[in-house]
């Protein structure tokens, strides 16, 4: 009993661990920023999509395209290095791990939706 409570303990705490550690990394190439300061921003920048292509075609932020983050590190390099790069999923973990490989390959202006595409109440093409 005492050892499965342990061992529930100690996967926790990996995991708090792990996304802190994951967070902490975010922050060093990514700025998050909220749906209003999104709006602005990307009007000088690219918008990423990276939903699969269903959530995207079913609704999407205007002016956004589509690179699914399952072909992110075939296509990453589409992305241009010198304008900023908006980016934006379901929630937030997948636009967290594209700023990660991204500041890895030399990108310098990222910007991570917060609230990512489920709370978004700005202009959404279908």
């Amino acid at each position: 009993m005492i050892s499965s409570m342990l061992l529930i303990v100690v996967i926790l705490l990996a995991i708090l661990i792990y996304n802190s550690i994951t967070r902490m990394r975010a922050n060093r190439v990514a700025t998050f920023v909220d749906e209003e300061e999104f709006k602005q921003g990307s009007h000088r920048g690219q918008i990423v999509d990276l939903r699969e292509n269903r959530d995207f075609e079913s609704g999407h932020i205007l002016g956004a395209r589509s690179i699914p983050y399952s072909t992110i590190k075939m296509f990453y390099k589409n992305i241009r290095k010198d304008m900023p790069v908006y980016l934006y999923d379901q929630g937030k973990t997948l636009s967290i791990k594209t700023a990660i490989l991204l500041g890895k390959n030399g990108y310098k202006d990222i910007y991570i939706l917060k609230s990512g595409f489920r709370n978004w109440d700005g202009k959404t093409k279908k």
